[in-house]
This record gives structure tokens, C-alpha cells and sequence, in this order.
């Protein structure tokens, strides 16, 4: 029986300014380019669509 998700939700937590470095690595999303990792997600999303549409 396959399972259905019905809703997504994602929180995060954006800072601008100083870093204080206790929590935050300096590999962070935000520091590698947040747009390229949100553009490789919503390619996957697609192709995932995409193969639910051709089925």
C-alpha cells in the first residue's frame, strides 16, 4: 500500500549579521549558496512529478 503525503512543512531559521559560531557551521546552505541547493530541490521535485504523471 503505498503512502500519501498530503502536506509538506519546512521550517528554517535565517540570520543576517554577525556570526556568533556556536551553532552554525561555516558550510551552512546559506554560506555554499542557498540558491543552487533550493534549485537542485525543485528539479527533483519535478522529475518526482513527473514520473507520478507518467505512471
Amino acid at each position: 500500500m503505498p503512502v500519501e503525503i498530503r502536506e509538506l512543512q519546512i521550517t528554517t531559521i535565517i540570520t543576517e549579521g554577525g556570526n556568533t559560531g556556536a551553532s552554525t557551521p561555516s558550510s551552512s546552505p546559506a554560506a555554499t549558496g542557498g540558491e543552487d541547493i533550493i534549485a537542485k530541490c525543485v528539479e527533483q521535485v519535478l522529475e518526482i512529478l513527473k514520473e507520478k504523471t507518467d505512471r
